[in-house]
């Protein structure tokens, strides 16, 4: 799968559990929308997927990704009921950084 190199280099970095270098993936003021919260700016998004990594190490295998929609569609196997599923990053990309990203099961 041919995926942009800022969405390579998200999956690379969760899956060695880095969170300074996944949130290096965001604009500075991108914002995350997961589990009914907000996240805005690198600071918050580096501290919520260092929470999120703590609590349910999670990895994520790439499925699909619509350059059109602007939507990933990856497995994600973790610490977490239902493990694996298939979560859909919906994306806002610009400038060769993540402007925008929300994540739904």
């Amino acid at each position: 799968m041919n995926l942009p190199k800022v969405l390579a280099d998200l999956v690379e970095t969760q899956n060695r559990f880095d969170s300074a270098g996944y949130a290096q993936c965001f604009s500075e003021t991108a914002v995350v929308f997961d589990e009914g919260k907000t996240h805005t700016g690198r600071k918050e998004i580096e501290q919520w997927i260092e929470k999120a990594n703590n609590d349910y190490r999670a990895v994520m295998k790439p499925l699909e990704y619509s350059e059109n929609e602007e939507i990933l569609k990856a497995e994600v196997s973790g610490n977490f009921p239902g493990s694996p599923i298939v979560m859909s990053y919906d994306l806002t990309l610009k400038d060769g950084l993540i402007q925008s990203l929300k994540i739904t099961g």
